[in-house]
């Protein structure tokens, strides 16, 4: 996994690349761009009322992190006595998870995953990946992050006082919002409208985002007229944040909208792609406040 970035998906090609594991009989897949790397158990130190599915916390390479035991997350039943640690970055949070086994990285096209059927724990699922001689679940780790660290969701709340001005400014504009989870858009959406962007277009997935806007093109008016900016998560079904970005920049009569990425995925490597395919601007969820400055800047 050190050398993965070698094989990193050229930005904007609607591909992404998954590392597959296993817990017991079942395969699950981690986006390759949240995989910092993968190693064997290292010794760890219990840690007094923490999450259940917190095993404790471990160093590596001079930084602190927690274990999540992720059998025990998912209610399943480990079968192996050699377990890996997969260690990941998610939000500027650092955590391993323990899992079964970790076999091989496929690439794989974002139109190939399918939403969560809805059943028990399908909250905790982003997408169903179908291979022709199984199917690979594409766990929700931001969700089991909020779980056991739920400080970082309160940065969504953290707003800053604003003068009625601003907010009186801030409803004559109008936000497309594309983002898969229904927890972090109900939070957003929620964090949006109390800082005054009340006038939201709600969308679920990169694609949902492109038809909306390519829709507005048969209407005379100026597309502007309808949306002011958008904002995109870059992990989605269908389509991701980077190829949505990508096309909404290459189109003639909507690439000067500005596109905001507010992904869990944002660190220096993903800077760069962003800026390769013309974002106007990257923040890292869950910074909400630097998210309303930056959209401040670019449309009031």
């Amino acid at each position: 996994m050190t050398n993965k970035k070698g094989i990193l998906l050229e930005t904007g090609s609607n591909e992404f690349e998954i590392v597959e594991f296993s817990i017991g009989p079942v395969s699950y897949g981690i986006n390759v761009a949240k995989v910092r790397e993968v190693i064997n158990p290292v010794p760890i130190t219990e840690m007094p009322n923490c999450h259940p599915w917190v095993d404790g916390v471990f160093t590596l390479r001079g930084r602190v992190m927690p274990l999540v035991n992720l059998p025990r997350c998912l209610g399943a039943t480990s079968t192996t006595a050699a377990p890996k640690v997969i260690v990941s970055e998610l939000n500027s949070y650092f955590v391993g998870f323990l899992v079964d086994e970790v076999s091989r990285i496929h690439r794989i096209s974002w139109t190939a995953m399918e939403p969560a059927p809805p059943i028990a724990n399908s909250d905790m699922i982003v997408g169903i990946i179908k291979m022709l001689d199984k199917m690979v679940v594409l766990l929700d780790f931001e969700k089991i992050v909020a779980e056991i660290n739920p400080e970082m969701n309160k940065k969504f709340f953290d707003l800053s006082t604003v003068v009625p001005e601003l907010l009186e400014m801030r409803k004559t504009k109008t936000i497309l919002l594309a983002e898969d989870s229904k927890m972090l858009r109900d939070l957003l959406c929620n964090t949006l409208h109390n800082a005054g962007y009340t006038n939201l277009l709600i969308t679920e997935n990169g694609q949902e985002a492109w038809d909306k806007l390519t829709g507005m093109l048969s209407d005379p008016k100026p597309v502007d007229h309808k949306v002011n900016l958008i904002i995109t998560d870059i992990e989605m079904p269908q389509m991701d944040g980077h190829h949505l970005t990508k096309r909404i920049k290459e189109h003639e009569k909507l690439r000067h909208l500005p596109v905001i990425i507010f992904s869990s995925l944002i660190n220096d490597e993903m800077r760069l792609k962003g800026k390769s395919i013309g974002a106007n601007g990257q923040v890292s969820k869950p910074e909400i406040g630097q998210l309303i400055d930056l959209i401040d800047k670019k449309i009031i």
